[in-house]
Order: C-alpha cells, then structure tokens, then sequence
C-alpha cells in the first residue's frame, strides 16, 4: 500500500535527480542545440558539398543526358564533323544478328568498320571471335582484330598468342593492341613489354598495329614519342570532342550503344578521315 509519506519521497527523490543532472551538464557546458540551429547546419553542410558531388560523380556523365538535335542514333549524340562509324565487339555482346546489323549501313550513321576482340594474355582466346571475324567479313564490314593487353604476361608470348590466332588478309585493318591497365609494372617496364609486343607483331603482319588506351592512360603512362609514330585509337567518353592533342585514327566516344542487331550495349567508335582515308589504312596483302 502507498502512502502519502512514501509518495512525496518519490517526488523529492525525483526532483532531486534532475536538478543533479541539469547540474552535472552545466557544469560539463552541455547544452541542448535548437532545432532551427541543427537545421540550418545541415542546409549549410549540403551546400557545401553539392558543387564538389557534382564535379566527381555527375559532371563526367552529364553528356549522356545531353540534347543533341539531329545527331542522336544508337541511343546517344554522335559526334559531329565524323562520316565513318564502327562498332567493336567481344563474347560481351552475346551472338550477333549480322543480317540487321548490316542494314544499319542505310541508316544516318551507319557503321562501317567493326574490331572484334581475338585474345587476351598469352592463352585466353576469346569464344565469339571466330564467328565474329568471320562474319564481319561476310557481310562487308571493314574489320579488324585486337588483344587485351595482360600486364601480368610475357609480352613476347602474347604476341606469338596473337599471331597464332589470327589472320589477317588484304582489306583488314592493322591488328591493335588494347593497353588498359599498368599492373606492377613500373612504367617503364610497361613500356618496354608494350614496345616488345608491337615491335614482334609488326614484323609479322608488315604493318604498324594501333595502339588503343584511354586519353588518361596515355596521357599519364604512354606519353612518348615513341608510341606516337602508332596509329591512335583513344577511349575518351562523355566529352564533346577529343582533348587529345596528338595525331589519332579512331575515337571510342561511348560504351553504352545501342545498335539494331545487338542486344546488349556495346562501344561506339567514329573514324578520324574519310572512308577512302579508313580504306587505305587497310592491309594491302
């Protein structure tokens, strides 16, 4: 039973806590912040940080959205100033509908040349290659082979790997090194097995090979005037032209094409000539 003597202990017991605790938190300088005062800090914390979250995460892919009247097809803004389109293709891109996308050549930007990817290290061939190769030939696309370049390798077996896997004939175009990734390599060690791999191929097929690379990684890691003498192919996407100040062939512009005869997004490449120009690039035997 509780009686009032026991109930007005609890009340003096109670206002005693919280008069110790309001004392103990004023003297440590704790003060409860206003609601008003939390919330303008928060306003002012994302502020501060919208210009710099847009700069690195929305800027670099503000292209993708942007308005291009008259030049969009695949699904994104073609570049302008550009007659020559062409795709490149790997065991990514699924199996091929070859009869629709030869009907693309009547379309406002039909693609013209197709790079089919052949190897990659010194013993990985890639499973889609010969029927793409093949039938890029059969159905009159001007065509070429490349290999990923693995900075784990042997450059010298990647290369004899390469030679033995494919053939080229008169009409191809050059077989292209695809250079991605440093690994461990100093840069100067990836420079020398670049220059292994491109100096045994050229030997063999009589014609210098292309050199494809991102704008960044040539710019930082292949900036030499040695591998400028290759013919250029740059990786530089969501931009409205190439930065690049050197001499190039092709121009990878995006990676999320959609092209009538392939169901999964695919590389998007523009050509830096004529089709005449891209013609005699091609190997002559």
């Amino acid at each position: 039973m509780v009686t009032k003597a026991s109930k007005i202990s609890r009340r003096k017991s109670t206002s005693h806590k919280r008069k110790s605790v309001a004392y103990r938190s004023k003297k440590r300088g704790v003060r409860s912040m206003p609601v008003w005062l939390r919330n303008f800090f928060a306003i002012a914390i994302i502020f501060a940080f919208s210009p710099g979250f847009y700069w690195f995460f929305l800027r670099p892919y503000a292209y993708r959205w942007k308005s291009c009247p008259g030049q969009k097809e695949y699904g994104v803004c073609i570049p302008c100033n550009y007659e020559v389109n062409g795709i490149d293709i790997s065991h990514h891109q699924g199996t091929v509908d070859w009869s629709r996308l030869v009907n693309n050549k009547t379309s406002r930007f039909p693609i013209e040349f197709v790079f089919v990817k052949a190897t990659e290290g010194d013993d990985h061939s890639d499973d889609a290659f010969r029927n793409n190769f093949d039938q890029a030939r059969r159905y009159g696309f001007i065509r070429g082979a490349y290999h990923y370049f693995s900075a784990k390798t042997d450059p010298s077996k990647q290369a004899d790997f390469f030679i033995r896997s494919v053939q080229l004939s008169a009409g191809d175009l050059p077989p292209v090194l695809d250079v991605e990734a440093k690994g461990r390599r100093s840069e100067r060690e990836l420079k020398q097995a670049i220059k292994i791999w491109l100096d045994r191929v050229e030997a063999h097929y009589g014609v210098k090979p292309i050199l494809y690379t991102s704008y960044k990684f040539k710019t930082r890691y292949l900036n030499d005037s040695v591998f400028n003498a290759y013919p250029y192919w740059i990786a530089h996407y969501y931009v409205d032209s190439v930065k690049y100040e050197g001499n190039w062939k092709f121009w990878q512009h995006t990676d999320v094409g959609n092209v009538p005869g392939i169901r999964k997004t695919v590389d998007l490449n523009v050509f830096n000539g004529s089709l005449d120009d891209l013609k005699a690039l091609t190997l002559k035997k």
